[in-house]
């Protein structure tokens, strides 16, 4: 999977595209800006699945907070192309999965997806993540409007959700942009 991903993010001519993101930049922040919410004090801020760094440094103009960025990155070449746009934290992006990956330190906040695992090792991915982390933050981005399933997944192991940021797709009436969060 890391290397279809990899190929087809570094074909993108813009950090959107380098990072998965099909729209301009205006639903770029409309999607991805939920997250900000999420963080409610300074710290550090890990984002799994960083590709070449663009919501990291999206993250840090947007916060009304000071944050310290890292990323993981499956995928050498993008994690590659994150320390090149981002020569002064590339000491902070990191190449491994998640799902055996050894952090350096504890992080304030780490944001992750649940697809970075498969579906029987989602609610391991959150659990090992709360153990070096005080809030995961999940990047649900697209749900229907009136349904929670990434909410009932996290519930059905046995976490609590702490919080939850809807934003109304601009395109799509039935859909959400959403994150949630949860708090170790």
């Amino acid at each position: 999977m890391a290397s279809i991903f990899e190929a087809a993010y570094l074909e993108g001519d813009n950090p959107r595209a380098q990072s998965g993101f099909g729209g301009d930049e205006a639903r770029w922040e409309t999607a991805r800006r939920p997250i900000a919410d999420a963080i409610d004090r300074d710290g550090s801020f890990l984002d799994i699945g960083c590709a070449n760094g663009y919501l990291l440094e999206s993250l840090v103009s947007w916060s009304r907070r000071r944050l310290e960025p890292y990323g993981l990155e499956i995928a050498p070449e993008l994690a590659a192309l994150a320390r090149s746009r981002l020569p002064h934290w590339a000491e902070r992006i990191f190449v491994g999965n998640v799902l055996d990956w050894e952090p350096p330190q504890r992080f304030t906040y780490v944001r992750t997806n649940l697809d970075y695992a498969p579906p029987r090792r989602r609610c391991e991915l959150v659990v090992r993540l709360l153990g070096y982390a005080d809030r995961v933050v999940v990047g649900v981005y697209n749900e229907q409007r009136h349904e929670r399933p990434t909410e009932e997944l996290l519930r059905a192991c046995g976490l609590e959700i702490a919080g939850r940021h809807d934003v109304p797709h601009p395109a799509k009436p039935a859909i959400d942009y959403r994150v949630v969060w949860i708090d170790s």
